[in-house]
């Protein structure tokens, strides 16, 4: 709610230590771009009864190295009557330069956090909607509502709706029971040694899929169709097992387990335009043993299957518990929560469904997620779906080439899959 203070997963994304909070999304189309004015409009039509988005960030008074930095809370402040019109702009950038430049700038403090910039496409005909933002305002999953509304057959959003928290009952992940036990929430795994290659510093690319690959892959047991999902979390799997094999420590002789992090949308079915973060990251195990492609892709089956139940007392307690000193909460755990034996990798999906899409009568073309810089040592695959493909975004805070490369060899383990068993059966 405006003027109130963040939950623990939004301060915990304030205070990241990597780099700028931001995250965004891109939408690609086929045409000639819309005039910024048209935009425009269309951003106050759709958007204008939306309390979140006037928002404005403030940070705990005092310097960041005093008491009140580690015991103050971040929250937000009320914009009420701020003009949509002036977060939406035009520059003569591709996506790729945006990311170089704006993804690594912190927002104005005086502005709400986020931004929609009309792009130019990669190629002649083609234009790009980047929808730029603090991650600490919106999830994937609020992103996605926003943007549906924009298109043709979209209509204004509602803004009791963007308000309704998701209460007692939320979505969950129940693994299945082939996956075994979560994690405890500090339990520690396998780190996977990334390639570190080029300068250190943060990197990010993206490469499209080929559909008949991933449709072939997900055909690769044989009984069952697989999810794209667990297709993702499957091929990423085999992208780490390669890391390990390509190590010369690649050894653990206490069998550790190699987690993967997962972002959960949390919103139970009568909260689905709810607008805010409202999902939790847990953590599935990535079967790196297994040598066969089809043997993890069988491995990852139904480790997100979620259900819809209330809180229960003890979790309600730990998250008020953690929630009343996040900033004291933050500094004790995260030694723990960002090191890469916590998670070396995080696998985020995000999917426009629906068939049709047009903006101003242009068609959607694609769909591209930028995620946050990740933690130092690991790396963040992001899967951007819609109904003409899918991409892929890699991002790595480890080494200059690195995103590339990891993106090269989730191609290559995705087309081993495809192929099926590796005794050709």
């Amino acid at each position: 709610m405006p003027g109130s203070h963040l939950p623990l997963m939004e301060e915990g994304m304030a205070r990241w230590p990597f780099g700028p909070p931001n995250a965004g999304i891109a939408l690609d189309f086929t045409g000639a771009p819309p005039a910024l004015d048209e935009l425009r409009a269309l951003v106050d039509e759709r958007w204008k009864a939306l309390p979140r988005l006037t928002q404005t960030l403030v940070a705990p008074g005092g310097p960041r190295t005093g008491p009140a930095w580690w015991t103050g809370r971040h929250r937000w402040a009320r914009g009420d009557g701020h003009d949509l019109a002036r977060q939406v702009d035009s520059a003569d950038s591709t996506l790729r330069d945006a990311v170089r430049r704006w993804f690594h700038t912190p927002f104005p403090a005086d502005r709400p956090p986020w931004s929609l910039h009309l792009l130019r496409g990669a190629t002649e005909g083609e234009f790009s909607l980047l929808f730029r933002m603090h991650h600490s305002l919106l999830d994937g999953r609020s992103l996605t509502t926003l943007l549906r509304a924009l298109f043709d057959d979209g209509r204004p959003l509602d803004g009791a709706a963007s308000l309704a928290v998701p209460g007692p009952r939320r979505r969950t992940a129940r693994p299945a029971p082939t996956a075994g036990d979560p994690p405890g929430l500090l339990t520690a795994g396998r780190a996977v040694p990334l390639p570190h290659q080029g300068p250190r510093e943060p990197a990010y690319t993206v490469v499209p899929l080929r559909a008949d690959v991933l449709r072939a892959a997900r055909e690769a047991v044989g009984e069952r169709t697989a999810t794209t999902n667990e297709v993702f979390l499957a091929t990423v799997s085999g992208v780490l097992r390669s890391c390990l094999a390509a190590s010369a420590g690649d050894r653990d002789p206490d069998g550790r387990q190699v987690w993967l992090s997962v972002p959960v949308d949390e919103r139970p079915e009568d909260c689905g335009e709810f607008l805010g973060n409202a999902f939790a990251n847990v953590r599935v195990p990535a079967p790196v043993t297994l040598s066969d492609p089809v043997a993890r892709l069988t491995a990852c089956t139904g480790v997100l299957t979620t259900v819809t139940r209330p809180r229960s007392t003890s979790e309600k307690l730990v998250e008020g518990t953690l929630g009343a000193l996040p900033g004291a909460t933050m500094a004790l755990a995260g030694g723990k929560i960002f090191a890469p034996a916590y998670a070396p990798a995080a696998c985020s999906y995000v999917h426009l469904r629906e068939r049709g899409r047009t903006l101003a009568g242009r068609p959607l073309r694609q769909l591209t997620i930028v995620p946050m810089v990740p933690p130092a040592d690991t790396a963040t695959f992001a899967l951007g779906g819609c109904s003409q493909g899918h991409t892929l975004s890699v991002a790595t805070n480890s080494g200059g080439r690195d995103a590339v490369l990891l993106a090269e060899a989730f191609l290559d383990e995705l087309t081993l899959l495809a192929e099926g068993p590796a005794d050709g059966g």
